[in-house]
């Protein structure tokens, strides 16, 4: 392939010329933006243990009071886009969040959609549009683009969860901001309650649903038994995995960011195809080995860590435990890079 023109090569004064003008010339850039065969991606594997991370989250409870900070959370920044950048991936944000006994966060609007993994913890709530959501280990809430949301705690330990958001494209975008609010009135009625059970829907008889999104909560306890059914009913299954979706339509549950839930059977390899989006990897249960293709070792995933591996990268899961299941929740881009039309799946 001929070697396109450098910058250096062009004359100082004709460069000059085009900075005065805000103009660039495309050709010395060329490649950088548009590489051969694969993108250029920023996004390194990285890992993020629980252990080492959960001493300083408490001890952010200790120096900074839930007044002082509205969300008291500690980023999960990837080095390779830059810790100031605040991101996990191109598209995806991840956080630690802490919510002490008797405390409130309160009710903000924002127009990232976000979720919300609840690592360890009894007694807090998240309230999402007046519905009040209790929060448990396992535990997948949606706060989606544009509804109220606001946490409490009435419990006796402290509370941790996983955020998952898709702010850096929101930021990107300019579109990022947030409003604040009074505490809500909480309403009747329970999506998780009313989308309980695989095929059968509430029958829509004089009015359809206005809810954009008619389940917030996802029990653990509702997807660890589909996983382990599904494992039990389909036993020559490799892949045993579930997608969180909106009950009514059949969709992914949000619109930016799809969210998984895996089962490694006892002592399973499960390799993963190289596909276009990044993917953060969250154990719920068990412990894992991850080995993402490029990187220098694997990760060991004990119960609470979180990993991440760049799109276009092969991802190998194995199970350590001889005898027990492991159980992951996933997150990945692959709703935004379905409706782009760049979603690829490489062999």
């Amino acid at each position: 392939m001929e070697e396109l023109g450098r910058l250096e090569d062009l004359p100082a004064d004709y460069r000059e010329a085009l900075t005065r003008l805000n103009l660039v010339p495309l050709w010395p850039s060329l490649r950088s933006v548009l590489p051969p065969h694969i993108p250029t991606r920023q996004t390194r594997a990285t890992h993020w243990p629980y252990a080492s991370l959960k001493p300083l989250l408490l001890k952010a409870g200790e120096l900074t009071p839930i007044e002082k900070a509205e969300r008291r959370v500690l980023v999960l920044a990837n080095p390779g886009h830059g810790l100031e950048k605040m991101q996990a991936s191109a598209a995806m944000y991840l956080g630690m969040q802490l919510l002490l006994p008797g405390e409130w966060a309160p009710s903000h609007r924002h127009t990232p959609n976000a979720v919300r993994m609840i690592v360890e913890g009894e007694g807090a709530y998240t309230t999402v549009d007046g519905e009040k959501c209790p929060m448990s280990r396992g535990d997948l809430i949606l706060t989606p683009t544009g509804l109220w949301h606001e946490h409490g705690h009435d419990g006796t330990e402290p509370v941790v969860w996983l955020d998952v958001l898709d702010l850096p494209l929101v930021y990107y975008m300019e579109a990022s901001y947030h409003v604040n609010g009074e505490r809500q009135q909480v309403k009747p009625g329970s999506g998780d309650r009313a989308w309980t059970r695989a095929g059968v829907a509430p029958t829509p008889v004089f009015q359809r649903s206005q809810q954009r999104y008619p389940m917030l909560r996802y029990p653990w306890a509702d997807t660890r038994a589909a996983l382990l059914a599904l494992a039990e009913d389909q036993p020559a299954l490799e892949c045993v995995q579930v997608t969180y979706i909106n009950p009514e339509t059949g969709e992914d549950a949000e619109n930016i960011l799809g969210f998984y839930a895996l089962m490694l059977k006892p002592s399973q390899t499960l390799r993963l195809p190289a596909r276009s989006p990044a993917q953060v990897f969250h154990q719920i249960e068990g412990n894992a080995a991850v080995t993402v293709d490029g990187a220098s070792q694997p990760f060991t995933l004990a119960e609470a860590d979180t990993c991440c591996a760049p799109g276009y990268t092969a991802v190998t899961l194995h199970n350590l435990s001889s005898d027990q299941p492991a159980f992951l929740f996933m997150a990945d881009e692959s709703p935004l890079h379905r409706k782009l039309g760049v979603y690829e799946v490489r062999a």
